[in-house]
């Protein structure tokens, strides 16, 4: 870490781990009130809850665009700035498309911030994460505030025949992730001393992995063979399953003691879960979980995630062939569930 720096990166933020942003009910609420979008050349909208929005053009590709920026989780600030990047970039991989182009949106202390140096790190570290997708930097915007953020606003594109949405999967599917879960409860843990440097390294390492294998895999397979897709980020795995099995009118189980977990985030999540992962458990609330199961699986569920892994549905034939080709290409998926039909009264997820 630079040695200008006048404080740790996460001072800068309320709650380490947390993306300070709305609860998803509180978006809801807001969004409701717009006039919906009667353009036909609009695939999907907020209306989904979808990772990306997708707008086709007369001819060729059509456009996926998203936006995503939070408060520092690490004090590393070019290990800052690649995590902001690979998080953002996630949601267009999360629709099946590949990314382009990006601006980058700061907001900066006036006073006591990061010096000049820490700041042009951070900005150097989310330029190289985009260099390694294939994503050109347009430019950006920046602000003062007292919180430090920083994230993109991304452009890609994608076969209008083959966009990923949230809002697809089918009874009979099973469900592959693609990458353990915990860092949100293990950057917390850290901010108060409770984890060790290999658990934080350990989270870092997945948060700075693209999602782009998974996607180059998923459009490699026939077209259909993927029925749903979202990535996990701040409203964790239940609150994501939630808007997936929401939008596909669907049940989705989850076998809890399937989930691949970052090491030392079960013994961590009781003391350590973000103020994200409490406000996800006081809203996702149509969810029913088996008490005889080891309740940091519960927490685990809620836990928000930052540059998460993607949660896709597919038949199970599909999903040997998926995971196969993955493990050839040096990722893992993991088989964490099942969608079901949706019963009208019951819970909407499954925790078991």
């Amino acid at each position: 870490m630079t040695a200008t720096i006048t404080k740790k990166l996460t001072e800068y933020a309320d709650c380490a781990g947390c993306a300070s942003k709305l609860a998803a009910g509180e978006l809801a609420l807001i969004m409701s009130d717009l006039t919906p979008n009667d353009d036909p050349r609009v695939i999907v909208d907020y209306r989904t809850a979808d990772d990306a929005g997708v707008y086709r053009w007369a001819s060729g590709p059509a456009l996926v665009q998203t936006v995503d920026f939070f408060t520092p989780i690490v004090d590393d600030p070019y290990t800052f700035g690649q995590i902001a990047a690979a998080n953002a970039l996630s949601d267009v991989y999360a629709m099946g498309g590949t990314p382009r182009t990006a601006l980058a949106i700061a907001a900066l202390p006036s006073k006591d911030g990061p010096s000049p140096e820490t700041v042009r790190t951070i900005f150097r570290g989310g330029a190289d994460m985009l260099r390694t997708a294939g994503v050109a930097l347009l430019g950006g915007h920046t602000v003062t505030d007292p919180e430090v953020k920083f994230g993109y606003s991304v452009t890609g594109e994608v076969d209008p025949d083959r966009v990923l949405t949230n809002s697809g999967a089918k009874p009979g599917d099973v469900l592959m992730l693609t990458k353990p879960l915990g860092t949100g409860i293990i950057v917390r843990a850290t901010k108060f001393g409770r984890a060790t440097d290999e658990q934080l390294a350990g989270a870092v390492r997945v948060m700075l992995k693209l999602n782009q294998p998974a996607v180059d895999v998923a459009r490699a397979m026939p077209r259909g063979a993927v029925h749903a897709c979202t990535d996990i980020t701040g409203f964790g795995l239940a609150g994501h399953a939630t808007e997936l099995a929401d939008a596909s009118r669907v049940t989705v189980i989850i076998d809890v003691m399937s989930l691949p977990a970052l090491a030392g985030a079960l013994e961590l999540a009781a003391q350590n879960l973000p103020c994200g992962g409490r406000a996800n458990q006081k809203h996702f609330t149509y969810l029913s979980f088996d008490q005889s199961l080891s309740y940091d699986r519960f927490l685990l569920c809620m836990d928000p995630q930052t540059s998460g892994g993607l949660l896709l549905a597919m038949p199970p034939s599909e999903a040997r062939e998926f995971r196969a080709a993955l493990l050839d290409r040096g990722s893992e998926a993991w088989e964490i569930g099942r969608i079901e039909p949706r019963i009208e009264g019951n819970p909407v997820v499954r925790l078991q």
